[in-house]
């Protein structure tokens, strides 16, 4: 069975850090792009980070460049996501996603382009 398994969600204050982990089952997923996306209460789920198959290149929504980063280790098939400087508006569930196509160097924003998900995990911003 092909699973992404989040973790590292939690309650953390306003400017305080978190590291979220994507551990991936089933299958490779070492070449295949990664994103990571979030769904606050009331709201679209939205892009925030993903990664090639090599890790050479990376995206980023607006909201987070320059205090997110992402990251992969393929020996491990796994994607991370360091969150620093957080705030109150980054609460969300928060999910990895893996594409289907193998190799592609392009980074999608869409959750469309994404064929397998987690199940999320929670990240609490507190003021």
């Amino acid at each position: 069975q092909v699973q992404l398994v989040e973790s590292g969600g939690g309650l953390v204050q306003a400017g305080g850090s978190l590291r979220l982990s994507c551990v991936g089952t089933g299958r490779t997923f070492a070449d295949v792009a990664m994103g990571w996306f979030r769904q606050a209460p009331g709201k679209e789920r939205e892009f925030v980070a993903g990664v090639i198959w090599s890790g050479r290149d990376t995206d980023y929504a607006d909201s987070v460049k320059g205090r997110f980063t992402v990251s992969r280790d393929n020996d491990k098939n796994t994607v991370y996501l360091q969150m620093d400087s957080l705030k109150p508006e980054d609460t969300a569930v928060y999910y990895c996603a893996a594409r289907a196509t193998a190799y592609t160097t392009d980074i999608r924003t869409r959750t469309r382009d994404y064929r397998f998900w987690g199940q999320g995990t929670q990240v609490t911003v507190s003021s």
